[in-house]
């Protein structure tokens, strides 16, 4: 029987969520303000957990909650309530890494199942297996896995234990994200959720008895990122990854924008649909249309990560600035005979090159006659910020998203 692989997005807020959704996901992963890996996103109170999963669940998809940090005391104190109230919620999963709270996910909302994150560290079919005995529905790979590693855990691990990987987003330099570095640095504890990524800085030489001076390490002519990695892009072997097992493909990136969110969701589908429209096929040919949508979000070099094994991994990138050729400018309200109504995110002008991508994968060029801002006006361009304006354009739906050129 062909096995159906899930679409993972990340959710940072309940807006994201929605729009993960719509563009896409099968499921999303999210967040409470404790115990979840990212702390920089606006996560959700129970309250928005609530509608976050009426929402998803009205429409035949599921929500995940992270709870992946390593608790202290006083917080484990806390895990108990934090628990119910996502079991309240109405919350699919847990993803969790350390083993106190697996077992308190078990206590106190044993119907709703465990997912061990990849904090975890799995990187062998037998700690898989040993998360499965303790409960775990799921296990979310370590990143440094092969193609070759990840059958090997599937072929060697009970058929109702699931596997998750990540196919997308940033890369961590430290094995599974267990870091120190920004702790020791900054303050800010990496395996709490508050990241302050100094592996992406650019570093300098200093002397000991020569305080103030400087000097290039000399990587290259941008200087020297000997820590930054380049992040993860799958799409053109999306099958491969399908075929070795995996039963969960997860897009990284909580605390980017839903822009972000729903424009390589809406990606990551065309690729997954494309795969599943004759999954027998070894000749897969990925849409252009694919990597095209996603050179238009902001993100690094891309790489294979460490798929195809170490030697090929090309995980480092000698730059610390993202590439950036399209500026999300404004979102699609409504649409009404010929007529879209838009909200600001951005200013664009008349004369830019302006694209909307639709919920459906689509992406449509633009070239707007007028603007017409609220007062019913006509102006040259949108500079303030969350103003409401109307455009004539061809028929969009809610929820569209606009770019410019840069």
């Amino acid at each position: 029987m062909l096995q159906i692989p899930e679409l993972l997005a990340p959710a940072g807020d309940l807006e994201r969520l929605r729009y993960a959704i719509n563009y896409g996901a099968d499921a999303v992963y999210c967040s409470l303000p404790e115990f979840g890996m990212r702390s920089a996103p606006a996560n959700f109170t129970p309250e928005q957990l609530a509608e976050g999963v009426i929402y998803a669940h009205a429409r035949g998809r599921k929500v995940y909650l992270t709870m992946n940090t390593l608790p202290t005391n006083e917080e484990a104190d806390r895990l108990p309530q934090a628990i119910k109230d996502a079991a309240a919620a109405g919350v699919d999963a847990f993803i969790v890494a350390d083993l106190g709270v697996l077992d308190a996910c078990k206590t106190f909302a044993p119907e709703i199942e465990v997912h061990m994150s990849t904090q975890t560290g799995i990187t062998n079919w037998a700690s898989a297996t040993a998360a499965y005995k303790m409960g775990a529905k799921r296990v979310v790979l370590a990143r440094e896995m092969t193609l070759q590693d990840i059958a090997t855990i599937r072929d060697k691990t009970p058929p109702e234990l699931e596997i998750e990987a990540f196919v997308h987003g940033a890369m961590c330099m430290s094995v599974s994200g267990r870091c120190l570095l920004s702790n020791y640095m900054t303050g800010r504890d990496s395996n709490r959720g508050q990241c302050a990524q100094p592996c992406r800085w650019k570093y300098y030489l200093s002397e000991e008895t020569r305080p103030g001076q400087l000097y290039e390490i000399g990587e290259n002519e941008n200087g020297s990122y000997i820590l930054n990695a380049n992040d993860l892009c799958t799409a053109p072997f999306l099958d491969l990854i399908c075929k070795a097992g995996v039963d969960s493909l997860k897009i990284e990136g909580r605390a980017k924008t839903f822009y972000y969110v729903a424009s390589v969701t809406a990606a990551y589908r065309k690729a997954l649909d494309q795969y599943l429209s004759d999954p027998f096929n070894d000749n897969f040919e990925l849409p252009d249309e694919v990597l095209a949508e996603l050179t238009r979000t902001s993100h690094r070099h891309y790489s294979p990560g460490f798929y195809f094994g170490r030697e090929q991994a090309k995980q480092a990138t000698d730059s610390a600035t993202y590439i950036r050729e399209w500026e999300f400018v404004g979102t699609v309200d409504g649409w009404d005979n010929g007529v879209a109504s838009c909200q600001q995110r951005g200013k664009w002008s008349l004369g830019d090159t302006l694209e909307a991508l639709c919920p459906d994968g689509r992406s449509i060029p633009l070239n707007p006659e007028w603007i017409e801002n609220e007062a019913g006006e006509r102006v040259e361009s949108t500079p303030h910020a969350m103003e409401k304006y109307t455009i004539p354009t061809p028929e969009l739906p809610p929820m569209s998203l606009l770019r410019r050129k840069v």
